[in-house]
């Protein structure tokens, strides 16, 4: 690809400024960033559609799950199928598992036993909820990443061909604006994509960032509705 666009004509021959000039007059790191930044951008891209995708499609098993588990008349009585892709759905399993292996027939103080339940039920659901918020904001790193560093990848190109212009020029007896104005124009390139891969990435982090603690904020309110359930109908079975 850069060897095509090597043989484009400059800005000198068409009279016409397009990127492929610039791309054309930039020095050799100046097109490593750029391609690299384009890579950058079709990753970031990849990202933010698979992310919002997935979480969507969550949200979605989320609120069907939910629906289906307090239509029924008992939680612990409920006989859901597994599934690890319905983050409600692993909280529900490990929250009843939990709540009946601590279970103690032989206890002399039921109600101790139950307050163990309870504890055990508990535990098991922060463990839960920690696990799938980071199952959330899986990527999101590697995308803040691209949001951060892609503006400062396209300056240190800039700044790399802007000193690399002036360097040329300097060996020169005589020094014009048509002389510097190719490299600088090349050099600035760098910046501009830089910015074209920041821009788009910064909004759609924002987007997925406020998704995914909104989110986040559901799965809390989820766990803590279970254990009050749990809670409730263990504290009736003990009275019965």
């Amino acid at each position: 690809m850069i060897e095509h666009l090597l043989l484009l004509p400059t800005f000198a021959e068409t009279g016409t400024p397009n990127v492929f000039n610039y791309f054309a007059q930039s020095n050799a790191a100046g097109k490593v960033i750029v391609m690299l930044l384009i890579i950058f951008s079709l990753i970031a891209w990849t990202i933010m559609i698979g992310k919002y995708m997935d979480l969507r499609r969550m949200d979605d098993l989320n609120r069907a799950f939910e629906d289906r588990l307090m239509r029924g008349t008992s939680i612990l009585d409920q006989e859901q199928p597994q599934s690890q892709t319905i983050p409600y759905n692993v909280l529900f399993h490990e929250a009843v598992e939990a709540f009946r292996r601590a279970e103690n027939p032989d206890a002399r103080d039921p109600e101790t036993g139950k307050r163990l339940q309870i504890s055990h039920m508990e535990n098991a659901l922060q463990r839960g909820v920690t696990r799938k918020s980071a199952d959330y904001e899986a990527r999101m790193v590697f995308l803040a990443s691209i949001v951060t560093g892609a503006p400062f990848l396209g300056l240190l190109g800039t700044v790399w061909g802007v000193m690399d212009a002036f360097g040329a020029v300097a060996l020169r007896s005589t020094a014009t604006l048509q002389m510097l104005a190719p490299g600088v124009s090349g050099a600035l390139l760098t910046t501009v994509a830089g910015l074209l891969v920041a821009i788009p990435s910064v909004f759609g982090y924002n987007i997925l960032l406020t998704q995914t603690k909104n989110m986040i904020t559901a799965l809390e309110n989820f766990a803590s509705t279970l254990a009050d359930q749990i809670e409730m109908e263990s504290k009736e079975e003990w009275g019965d």
